[in-house]
């Protein structure tokens, strides 16, 4: 009897074990880039086994950070398998692109999510990365079952890419997004070739300028923004809120106690696939 029990509690372990979620390290060869790029994706509990096809979330990373922040700094996996099991988020794909520098503080030469000279990011991703990961992946590759999130850079960098490509995704989420020019001493860490290229996509200036097919391009995508009373960054979220406000383009607005910290992002997440999850649920 208790090598049967033994060997029942197993077979329950193994089962178990198969339907956990998993966390994948890739490398790509971008052409466009004339380099290796790294990946962290994010697969949902039965992903192996069930032959379904997923939504899926592009999650960035902040400035001085790289494709495995998210996981090893932001707890994201544990707090996307809770998310999900609790029925607070759909089983979704989540892809974590690599868009750090080449400095020792990750800073630095090719920092960040734009086009620079002789790196043409914004390129490689919407013309290599988003391919690939669909080829790669069971993905559901439509706009309505695609969405975008990120911190700081990343915040910034989810903001810009859905209001230069809003038939990508179905909803856009911004942490204590970098979304306005940043400040003389926050530009010069950096670098010129950064602050440059955020002055050419700057999303405060889009809005403002937006024409009226871009608004109403805008207002095809879900917008989710959530920056800390305490952050550094909050005047440029709000200026962009009330921008938006003003051009009629909806968009949800959390100011909640905190600041500009992982602590604050760990409790951004769950929010932020609960959000999207509606919108994908609405295309399903």
């Amino acid at each position: 009897m208790k090598k049967i029990v033994i060997v029942a509690l197993l077979l329950c372990s193994g089962a178990a074990f198969a339907q956990r979620s998993s966390v994948q390290q890739l490398k790509m060869h971008s052409d466009i880039l004339g380099a290796e790029k790294e990946v962290t994706v994010y697969l949902p509990a039965g992903y192996e086994k069930s032959g379904e096809r997923y939504p899926v979330l592009y999650l960035l990373h902040g400035a001085w950070g790289s494709h495995t922040d998210w996981i090893e700094k932001g707890n994201a996996k544990f707090i996307a398998d809770e998310a999900i099991a609790g029925g607070t988020a759909l089983p979704m794909i989540i892809i974590m692109p690599d868009a750090k520098g080449e400095g020792p503080d990750l800073a630095g030469k090719n920092m960040g999510y734009f086009n620079l000279p002789g790196w043409a990011y914004e390129d490689y991703f919407f013309r290599e990365l988003i391919p690939h990961i669909d080829k790669t992946f069971r993905t559901k590759a439509e706009k309505g079952l695609r969405a975008i999130a990120g911190l700081s850079m990343g915040g910034g960098g989810a903001t810009f890419y859905a209001q230069r490509h809003p038939e990508y995704f179905s909803s856009a989420c911004a942490l204590s997004a970098l979304v306005d020019e940043p400040n003389s001493r926050a530009a010069s860490r950096l670098g010129s070739d950064f602050a440059e290229a955020g002055r050419k996509v700057n999303p405060v200036s889009f809005v403002k300028n937006a024409t009226e097919a871009q608004l109403a391009a805008l207002r095809s995508v879900r917008w989710y923004f959530d920056c800390g009373d305490d952050d550094h960054l909050i005047v440029g979220n709000l200026t962009l809120f009330l921008l938006m406000r003003e051009k009629e383009v909806p968009m949800e607005l959390r100011v909640r106690n905190g600041g500009h910290n992982w602590v604050y992002w760990q409790t951004a997440l769950t929010p932020v696939l609960q959000f999207i999850s509606t919108g994908f649920a609405a295309e399903k």
